[in-house]
């Protein structure tokens, strides 16, 4: 692969063009002044084929699980099928206009209601909303009925939400946002919720619980029903954040776990590509004494077709329109190519991690004995003598092609390297996962100056992390 870093900028000849439209027949236009610029746009100057040859060797360097293992923990990066993407694109998806009426999108309208459903069934909960655009954006929704429900109730003292310390930063972020306070609770040694901080946060002013389940350990909260019962009995309500669903396909239903909201990550678990900015949906799902608060609309099914409905206590509308209708047709396509067998994901994802955890037991601290969920969390290596940290192993990794797990989270743990390997990974390349990381431990002993110094195959090397944070480089012209 061609590792050439030059800038498009710096690739600028003076003069030199891609295309000229001068003298080509087309009528001159006079434009206002007002729009017209008073110093010409810094651009590159640079011909067409310049051009192309720059962003198609951008596009090589990027990696994605398409092109490589990415076992990033909490993460779920699973490979999304194609044929999904394909559907989603059809011109009679794409060419839908959101104001046309609703008589002309009886077909997108019918996936909205069924894919509702699906989830509905997979989960537990009662009812859902499509139209939360991303993970934390469901989140918030779920804080808004939390608050809408409580309101209603005149239980306007209601105001502080139970975190624990193991939680994604979306969770207190989330709740902040909605205009609550965050009370923190420690976690035990596994990452699960400690009963008795649990009580002793519990109170009148509590107006909800929020929980992973697996947690971001990836340990099953075992007490789970006896937490719901707990905030339920303090007139709170328990939120799920579907972030680790992935591990539950097919074993539990969050619904069934005693858990009143939830949001899921579509762009997770369901057949969207994860990452890159979006596109992302969060559906927030309730159970039935929480319906009337979902956000507007809805949809509904009449006796003669699909229509709009705003719940009588509707939390109101989150964004333009109803959700990100691409990513809710990849889901319902991934829902129904899979069928009964969408029951094989959790217990699949869970197999490859232990695979992979068990397989390197002997070389990293595992904090948590036992089995683990779909992820699963090693602490450092076990003879650290030589001054190896978690960074130098994650960075050492892209040399040998694989992206990095998820490194220092959660942070229970000083030197946590979260991994998930997902249902999609087949046995050959989880050992060459394995392998890599041997090789890496054999380094760390017999050459750790190598390892302190990785990557060295990557185009950046390793950058000063700290100095990067605090002095971010924007713009090109600001390089040194």
């Amino acid at each position: 692969m061609n590792k050439d870093a030059t800038l498009i900028f710096e690739k600028t000849k003076p003069g030199r063009i891609g295309f000229n439209l001068k003298d080509k027949g087309f009528p001159n236009v006079d434009l206002p002044q007002s729009l017209l610029r008073a110093t010409p746009a810094d651009l590159p100057e640079v011909s067409e084929f310049d051009v192309v040859r720059h962003y198609t060797l951008m596009s090589m360097k990027n990696f994605g699980v398409e092109t490589g293992f990415y076992p990033l923990g909490s993460c779920t990066m699973k490979y999304n099928p194609k044929i999904n993407d394909q559907l989603a694109t059809l011109p009679g998806f794409q060419n839908i206009h959101p104001l046309q009426p609703i008589s002309t999108t009886q077909g997108l309208m019918q996936i909205y209601f069924e894919t509702a459903s699906m989830l509905s069934e997979i989960s537990g909960l009662d009812a859902y909303s499509l139209n939360p655009f991303a993970g934390a954006h469901g989140e918030l929704a779920g804080l808004m009925i939390i608050k809408r429900y409580h309101m209603a109730n005149n239980d306007l003292n209601r105001n502080k939400i139970i975190v624990p310390d193991s939680a994604h930063g979306t969770n207190p972020a989330s709740a902040t946002v909605a205009g609550f306070e965050t009370i923190e609770i420690r976690s035990n040694d596994d990452g699960t919720v400690n009963i008795e901080a649990l009580k002793e946060a519990l109170g009148e002013d509590t107006a909800g619980l929020m929980l992973t389940n697996p947690n971001t350990a990836g340990v099953f909260e075992k007490d789970i029903r006896l937490i719901a019962d707990l905030v339920h009995e303090a007139g709170g309500l328990l939120y799920y954040d579907g972030a680790n669903l992935n591990a539950l396909l097919g074993v539990a239903k969050p619904g069934d776990m005693g858990f009143d909201i939830t949001h899921i990550n579509l762009h997770k678990t369901f057949s969207t590509p994860h990452g890159g900015g979006g596109p992302g949906s969060g559906p927030i799902g309730v159970m039935k004494h929480l319906e009337p608060f979902l956000p507007d609309p809805v949809v509904i099914k009449t006796k003669t077709g699909y229509d709009f409905k705003t719940p009588t206590m509707s939390i109101g509308t989150l964004g333009h329109f109803y959700g990100n209708a691409s990513v809710w047709i990849r889901a319902y396509v991934y829902l129904l190519t899979y069928g009964k067998d969408v029951a094989m994901i959790g217990p699949r994802a869970v197999l490859n991690a232990n695979y992979v955890k068990d397989a390197l037991k002997e070389h990293f601290n595992t904090p948590i004995s036992g089995h683990s969920m779909h992820e699963f969390v090693f602490d450092g290596l076990k003879d650290d003598s030589t001054g190896i940290k978690t960074l130098d192993i994650a960075k050492r990794l892209l040399d040998y092609g694989f992206h990095a797990p998820t490194i220092y989270f959660p942070l229970i743990f000083h030197q946590s390297m979260m991994v998930e390997p997902t249902e999609v990974e087949s046995k050959e390349t989880l050992d060459q996962f394995i392998n890599a990381l041997k090789t890496v431990v054999k380094e760390s002993l017999e050459t750790p100056d190598l390892v302190k110094t990785a990557p060295h195959t990557t185009v950046v090397r390793r950058l000063d992390e700290v100095k990067a944070a605090r002095q971010t480089i924007l713009k090109f012209k600001d390089m040194p």
